[in-house]
């Protein structure tokens, strides 16, 4: 009688172990595992690469950011320590990136078209070529161009610029988010100040700025804007790649998805809230 409680007793072990072994391939498989975005410190590349975090953890992925400056991003990429860049500048501006690195990653489709970058000041400065900028340096009363990262190709660019322009100025070493501090405290007393900058960005609404002319050409055409993936990325997660090869921005949506993130002052959260906002926009892209 014993014996054959005790063998009933073991089987019901058996039964509920199966059983809860049922339970944790079953959790397996609703786990589409994690990916990892490198990001560079420009506003839209937060943005954007917020606004898919929420977008692919809400389809059950596990999604990490690590931010970086460019050309880290490109090599993480490249390396296959990195699964997703969300910002590729083409054809000039991440060109040298691009050129040195395009074989072991892949570059998939455009999401935004038509971008800009160079010197950029308020505009109430009585200032509107880079040519100008040496015989209005006394009035100007300025020493320094402010910059960003100093890995960024805009860093490049400028330092090119200061070459064949032979401008008299230093082109400090920055962030973005420190080069627009240092842009808002000037525009607030109107005071004078040149910084490297980009668009789309939020500074072009919420301030009123205008690109220096630039007749070399240094700074080169509009490009477009790309994202990349490693190499076997798409084979990993193809739904991925399907969804963002169908993700279109301009200025107005990005614009209006930076504006929302810099006013609830986390990136994350203000992804979310725009997200909830345009949801008939994301809906394009994923469904």
């Amino acid at each position: 009688m014993r014996r054959g409680i005790l063998l009933l007793f073991i089987a019901a072990l058996s039964i509920l172990a199966a059983c809860g072994g049922a339970g944790d391939n079953s959790s397996e498989e609703e786990s589409k595992g994690t990916v990892t975005f490198g990001l560079n410190n420009w506003a839209e590349n937060i943005a954007v690469s917020n606004m898919w975090k929420v977008i692919l953890e809400e389809k059950g992925y596990d999604i990490e950011l690590k931010s970086m400056e460019k050309a880290p991003v490109w090599a993480g990429i490249s390396q296959g320590d990195l699964d997703v860049a969300a910002e590729v500048w083409l054809p000039a501006t991440d060109k040298p990136l691009y050129e040195e690195y395009k074989d072991d990653l892949k570059l998939h489709k455009t999401w935004y078209e038509g971008t800009g970058l160079g010197l950029v000041v308020p505009s109430y400065m009585d200032i509107t070529s880079i040519e100008e900028l040496n015989q209005n340096k006394e009035e100007l009363g300025l020493e320094q161009i402010v910059g960003i990262d100093p890995g960024a190709s805009l860093m490049e660019m400028s330092r090119t610029a200061l070459e064949e322009y032979d401008l008299n100025y230093e082109l400090v070493d920055s962030s973005g988010p420190a080069m627009m501090s240092e842009l808002k405290k000037a525009y607030e007393k109107e005071e004078p100040i040149i910084v490297t900058l980009w668009n789309p960005h939020w500074a072009f609404a919420e301030y009123d700025l205008k690109y220096l002319e630039d007749p070399k050409k240094v700074y080169g055409e509009a490009d477009d804007i790309y994202y990349m993936t490693r190499t076997d990325f798409e084979e990993d997660h193809p739904e991925i790649v399907e969804w963002m090869n169908k993700w279109k921005m301009d200025d107005d949506s990005l614009g209006s998805l930076m504006a929302t993130i810099k006013e609830a002052d986390d990136a994350e959260s203000g992804a979310k809230q725009w997200i909830e906002e345009n949801q008939e926009l994301v809906s394009e892209w994923t469904e």
